[in-house]
């Protein structure tokens, strides 16, 4: 494996606009700063379930059996659309969501963790692109090959997720300083964009 190659790859990808950026920019925006690193801890401990899964062998299914992935695509699809509504209609409401309570947070760590795990996309791209960096004929295990490429994927993946929360900060405290009407109509676009990632989401799974 040449590490270099690997972390261009990794870097072009990570960097290279997608879902979980849109996701991690809406509860950022939507819920503000606190709420985007918990989504940021969660999608990463959830692409984990992926490393683990393509380590084992298990995420090859996907490809084996069509109906699987498509079943996997309506859950996550389904789940992506409820919480966009959920963030929209509290939009609707008076005050701003605070994330002061662990409940809160749990909530938003647990929904984060579970769209990405729902997300069978994030399986097949480690199945298609961790061997590419394996060598065989190395001393290491393919499988510590494997997970090794894995875990540096997700932190280079996750390190994306950060910029985007300290991008994303700013821009929402400069459009809701003094302005409530402004923090609502912050959380009507985060919950946009996250029902708009479940409706592309089930549109695509119906192909």
């Amino acid at each position: 494996m040449d590490p270099l190659t690997f972390a261009l790859a990794a870097l072009g990808f990570a960097y290279l606009p997608g879902p979980a950026m849109l996701y991690t920019a809406a509860q950022t925006l939507g819920r503000g700063k606190r709420a985007g690193w918990f989504a940021v801890l969660g999608v990463h401990l959830g692409c984990y379930v992926h490393v683990v899964a393509a380590t084992l062998g298990l995420a090859a299914l996907f490809a084996a059996v069509p109906p699987a992935y498509v079943a996997m695509k309506v859950i996550g699809g389904v789940y992506l659309l409820w919480a966009g509504v959920r963030l929209w209609r509290q939009g609707l409401g008076g005050e701003a969501p605070q994330l002061d309570s662990h409940a809160s947070a749990r909530r938003v760590l647990r929904d984060s963790f579970l769209v990405e795990v729902l997300n069978p996309k994030t399986a097949l791209f480690f199945v298609a692109f961790l061997p590419q960096f394996v060598q065989p004929q190395a001393d290491l295990a393919m499988t510590r090959q494997l997970l090794g490429l894995g875990v540096a994927s997700n932190l280079i993946f996750s390190s994306a997720d950060v910029v985007t929360v300290l991008l994303a900060a700013p821009l929402r405290r400069w459009f809701t300083a003094g302005n409530s009407r402004g923090s609502r109509w912050l959380q009507r676009l985060g919950g946009g964009v996250l029902g708009g990632l479940g409706v592309n989401t089930l549109v695509h799974a119906s192909r």
